[in-house]
């Protein structure tokens, strides 16, 4: 009886024990379940509050944003951006966003704009000429006739000395006898008076200074001293070695005082004369050294110095005369062949320079594309400077160390619609399929613009506007309304007939302007879009 009972105790405080265990378990789970859901909760609640909203911008796409929610005057909500969204900053709406695979796949490559000297080498187009310095004309001073010509030829090469022609001059043999007779006179009145000595020797020296003022030389003076007797004719030399380049002697013609009867050139030195435009004119200085190349002499390469930068300007061309002097020991450059010239400009220093192919020249402003960081890119309108051969200086609009796209910036441009970028673009399309005309199947339509279905409300052709009753569009998170587009070209107006049911993509152009830029008729009449606020 006894031991029935022990172990009837020892039951029970077993069972006790195993209930007050599994409370204390129970309690346990139930303290580590509810301490997990708070750390989700936690974790949560630290998710939400790392999704801060920066701002809510205008539905629309115009440049308007609001700290608070608020609602446009159509009365659509203001959309929130969130830190870290890829949605442009404020203040950023003509900011050009593309997708990494497609900057890849157009080869986009950028550099830095950089402090440089911009060392040029301006190149222009040139022509051998003779030293003006260096020719001479052969100009009888007295009237009379070509008795006999040494050289009968142009182009024909003579020396320092060598008779050119023989004259005769009725003036000049009375002019020598005149001089033979007060010589003579002179040596016969030696034992005469001083008074007339004196008279004699100034008529002798009135007949030898008219002689020498003919040209003729003390030679020929000297031998008609001494023989007394005129001679018949006077024979003209060349005053320098060089070329004959012109003769208009004739033998047996009469020719007047002043009359050019020869002309020799001296070609050891000759003349380049480059024709460099207007806006290089500035870089080139006279003393620097020049590099000169002849067709005919393609394996030669003349080097010269520029003395003279002429003070005019060929209207016709736009150019500025440059002369670049050059040695011609060998009588290679001949007067009249053309010159590709090459003349070292001068810099400035160091400027903020940017490679030629990151610019893009409307002709009415330039644009270079900056990258603000990858796939996203920003349109800066910059004034530009001087120029080298593969880079330009800019004078405003980056900074040195910005990025600056130099290849594919085109193909960019392309893409992203740069005009309506730089009249503040709008936002970047999203790819959307439209439905083609008679069939259920759909056609991707490409382009940066936003696509959407409607139908055509009102049509004005003298403005080129179109009321469509629109679907929403998702691109852009507009909900169905009505609103008035304008169409990038008349040909458009075809497809937008009143009550015509179409699929059309749109862009931004400026500020709030939206512009239909493609239209598809589609089979059968759109849904009605619940047309919203006009």
């Amino acid at each position: 009886m006894t031991t029935t009972i022990k172990v009837g105790a020892l039951v029970l405080a077993a069972t006790a024990l195993a209930a007050g265990g599994g409370y204390w378990y129970g309690q346990r789970q139930s303290a580590a379940h509810g301490s997990v859901q708070a750390t989700s909760t936690v974790a949560s609640a630290n998710d939400k509050k790392e999704r801060k909203v920066l701002y809510y911008r205008n539905p629309m796409g115009l440049p308007d944003t609001s700290p608070t929610p608020k609602k446009d005057p159509m009365g659509m909500d203001y959309i929130p951006v969130y830190e870290g969204d890829q949605e442009p900053e404020a203040g950023s709406a003509n900011q050009i966003k593309i997708s990494t695979d497609k900057v890849q796949k157009l080869g986009v490559r950028v550099e830095a704009v950089s402090l440089r000297n911009l060392d040029k080498m301006v190149r222009a187009a040139g022509r051998i000429e003779p030293d003006e310095r260096l020719t001479y004309a052969i100009t009888p001073k007295f009237e009379g006739y070509v008795e006999r010509l040494h050289v009968n030829a142009t182009g024909q090469a003579v020396g320092k000395g060598q008779p050119l022609f023989e004259v005769y001059s009725p003036e000049l043999v009375s002019a020598q006898r005149e001089y033979a007779i007060a010589a003579q006179g002179l040596d016969a009145l030696k034992g005469a008076s001083v008074e007339t000595q004196k008279g004699m020797r100034e008529l002798a020296e009135s007949g030898l200074t008219r002689l020498r003022n003919w040209d003729i030389s003390d030679e020929q003076v000297k031998a008609l001293t001494q023989s007394g007797t005129a001679r018949r004719t006077l024979t003209f030399r060349s005053p320098v070695a060089g070329i004959v380049t012109e003769k208009k002697a004739v033998q047996g013609m009469r020719f007047m005082p002043g009359d050019a009867l020869y002309q020799v050139t001296n070609l050891s030195s000759v003349w380049v004369i480059a024709d460099v435009f207007e806006q290089d004119i500035g870089m080139v200085k006279t003393g620097a050294k020049a590099t000169v190349r002849i067709n005919a002499y393609p394996d030669k390469v003349f080097t010269g110095s520029i003395t003279y930068v002429y003070p005019t300007l060929t209207a016709e061309t736009r150019t500025v005369p440059v002369r670049v002097e050059l040695a011609n020991p060998g009588g290679l450059l001949k007067p009249g062949m053309f010159a590709q010239v090459e003349l070292p400009a001068t810099s400035k220093g160091a400027v903020l320079t940017v490679p030629t192919s990151a610019v893009i020249d409307s002709g009415t402003r330039q644009i270079v594309l900056v990258q603000l960081k990858e796939g996203r890119f920003e349109p800066r309108e910059v004034k530009v400077g001087a120029r080298s051969e593969d880079r330009i200086e800019i004078i405003e609009g980056v900074r040195d160390g910005e990025m600056v796209v130099v290849a594919a910036n085109f193909l960019i441009d392309a893409e992203s619609n740069l005009k309506a970028a730089v009249g503040s673009l709008g936002h970047a399309g999203h790819g959307a399929q439209i439905p083609t005309e008679g069939s259920t199947s759909t056609q991707a339509v490409t382009g940066v613009g936003h696509q959407a279905e409607g139908t055509v409300e009102e049509v004005d052709t003298k403005t080129s506007t179109v009321t469509l009753a629109h679907g929403p569009v998702a691109s852009l998170k507009w909900p169905a309304m009505s609103m008035e587009f304008k169409v990038a070209n008349s040909g458009l107006l075809k497809e937008l007939k009143p009550g015509a049911a179409v699929a059309f993509e749109f862009l931004e152009r400026g500020q709030g302007e939206w512009v239909i830029t493609a239209v598809k008729p589609l089979g059968k009449a759109a849904a009605n879009p619940h047309a919203g606020h006009n």
